[in-house]
């Protein structure tokens, strides 16, 4: 997979562009609820996983994941809460820079995982509260799953966002 669709400022304003209203259990269960909605529509093996700060408000395994997928949203969890950016950015912006995460982020790759599927939720005014996490895909479709169904969260409350 290769980020050069990207560049670390399209997604750190991606970022921005898919901030919350709010977040609290209804709003990660509602985020978890569309994620197995489309997971079960495209028969897709992915684990979704919704936290508000440390604490995991949502979780759930299609058919096709295993003990592996938790241990990839683990890791991209750790990053995401190291940064507060998603895992595709921290990854694309490392690429820019031409820098090993793991070594200047002291973050070993055992425990961390910078590929994509760590998003944060941001927010407004607030700003990140909480992760969406996608395993089980490539990871830049991990990652665009999880922008889809904030773009589809938002979508539903009328909230202006960047498509």
């Amino acid at each position: 997979m290769t980020t050069a669709e990207y560049s670390s400022a399209q997604l750190a304003a991606e970022e921005v562009a898919m901030s919350l209203p709010a977040l609290d259990n209804n709003v990660a269960l509602a985020l978890g609820n569309i994620a197995v909605e489309l997971g079960r529509e495209r028969s897709l093996p992915i684990a979704i996983e919704v936290r508000i700060g440390d604490w995991t408000v949502f979780h759930v395994s299609l058919p096709g994941t295993d003990t592996v997928n938790d241990q990839w949203i683990a890791r991209k969890a750790r990053v995401v809460a190291l940064t507060g950016h998603s895992t595709l950015h921290e990854r694309t912006k490392a690429a820019e820079e031409g820098i090993d995460w793991y070594a200047v982020n002291n973050a070993p790759e055992e425990s961390h995982a910078i590929h994509g599927g760590g998003l944060p939720l941001i927010v407004s005014g607030q700003g990140q509260c909480g992760t969406l996490l996608i395993s089980g895909l490539p990871q830049l479709d991990d990652h665009l799953l999880g922008i889809e169904i904030l773009t589809k969260y938002l979508k539903a409350l009328k909230v202006p966002s960047v498509e």
